[in-house]
């Protein structure tokens, strides 16, 4: 079992910037890719960005691309997400979940994975 705990969110306005933060906890055999989604009123929950263990490797969605920067200390289980020159349509709640199998080049990789409450992001136009 894998406990996941976001913070960083807020109110910012549009052209500002947010750092959002996943401590991640418990017990863990293998390390694998970590991510974030995030989900807005009235729509599915969405991919926004992974990394996978090593952080060799990140992938974004096309909206967050160049924007969005996704990073990970494993010496310290936790995963961040640098988010910058944020716009309205950012506004979501963003959700960390972590991957319990290896990365398959899909974000349907965390569909079996561990996932944590969420925190909230509102961008004002």
């Amino acid at each position: 079992q894998v406990q996941l705990v976001e913070s960083g969110g807020g109110l910012v306005q549009a052209g500002g910037s947010l750092r959002l933060s996943c401590t991640a906890s418990g017990r863990t055999f293998n390390n694998y890719a970590m991510g974030w989604f995030r989900q807005a009123p009235g729509k599915e929950r969405e991919f926004v960005a992974a990394i996978i263990y090593s952080g060799a490797s990140t992938h974004y969605a096309d909206s967050v691309k160049g924007r969005f920067t996704i990073s990970r200390d494993n010496a310290k289980n936790t995963v961040d997400l640098q988010m910058n020159n944020l716009k309205a349509e950012d506004t979501a709640v963003y959700y960390c979940a972590a991957a319990s199998r290896p990365w398959t080049e899909d974000p349907r990789t965390f569909d079996t994975g561990s996932w944590g409450q969420g925190t909230q992001v509102t961008v004002s136009s």
